[in-house]
């Protein structure tokens, strides 16, 4: 896994969710909203909807909630009007980052997106730069302690993943997009408790970074992250444990 998981693992861990329910449900909401305009409100024939709202709930948003996202999103409720846009480029040590918002003013955020690259080191690149380097992938994370790698290897190849991966504390589920749904069904089904279920970017190699390097690329991501139009950063860093330790205390 790249380095960023793992930051957003340590994150996990030290912060209280509920410090930033709000703007993960922002975010969610969005994506959900985003969904339903695309492809309609019946998550039974539209499995990016169906993503989204099976995120949602490993997030404990309430129903209401979603329900309300997907009548904005179908047309059936008034609501804002958003688009979505990549954008990438390169951070400190050549770190290639992805950044995706959804946004009601394009030129607002393009201005904010540039400046935040800009301010840290990095540099805004054209589209196509940097996503060469990244597999769009289904990510569910589970804790380690409630099952072996033989009996969830078993469960979910059968579903459709691909891979398991040790991430520590924690097993990773790596799958095709199109699994995604019927991986996570299998899981639930089981009764297994969810870290986390997206389908993300995982970067096909990493670039090494230490010291002052690994500081800057770090503030820089959370300068993105914070972004109030941002959906998702993907990055490709590899920083220590230990390190990534120390600079999250």
């Amino acid at each position: 896994m790249s380095g960023h998981s793992k930051w957003a693992s340590i994150k996990h861990k030290k912060a209280a969710l509920d410090a930033k329910r709000g703007k993960v449900f922002t975010r969610l909401i969005r994506e959900i909203q985003i969904a339903a305009r695309e492809g309609g409100g019946d998550p039974d024939g539209n499995p990016r909807l169906r993503t989204a709202i099976a995120t949602a709930k490993s997030q404990s948003m309430p129903q209401d909630n979603i329900k309300r996202a997907v009548l904005r999103g179908s047309g059936q409720m008034e609501g804002e009007s958003f688009e979505e846009v990549s954008f990438e480029g390169y951070g400190p040590a050549g770190v290639a980052v992805i950044v995706d918002v959804v946004t009601d003013n394009r030129n607002r955020t393009v201005s904010e997106i540039r400046h935040h690259f800009a301010k840290h080191g990095g540099n805004l690149g054209e589209n196509g730069c940097v996503s060469w380097i990244f597999d769009k992938r289904s990510l569910i994370v589970i804790p380690k302690s409630s099952t072996t790698e033989e009996s969830l290897m078993d469960l979910v190849l059968a579903t459709g993943a691909d891979d398991i991966r040790d991430e520590g504390d924690n097993w990773a589920i790596v799958s095709p997009v199109e699994a995604h749904h019927d991986v996570l069904q299998g899981i639930e089904s089981a009764g297994l408790p969810l870290e986390s279920a997206e389908v993300t970017q995982i970067p096909q190699n990493s670039v090494k970074v230490e010291g002052k390097q690994a500081a800057a690329v770090l503030r820089m991501i959370e300068a993105l992250e914070e972004q109030d139009d941002t959906q998702n950063v993907y990055a490709n860093f590899d920083i220590d444990d230990d390190e990534l330790e120390k600079l999250a205390n």
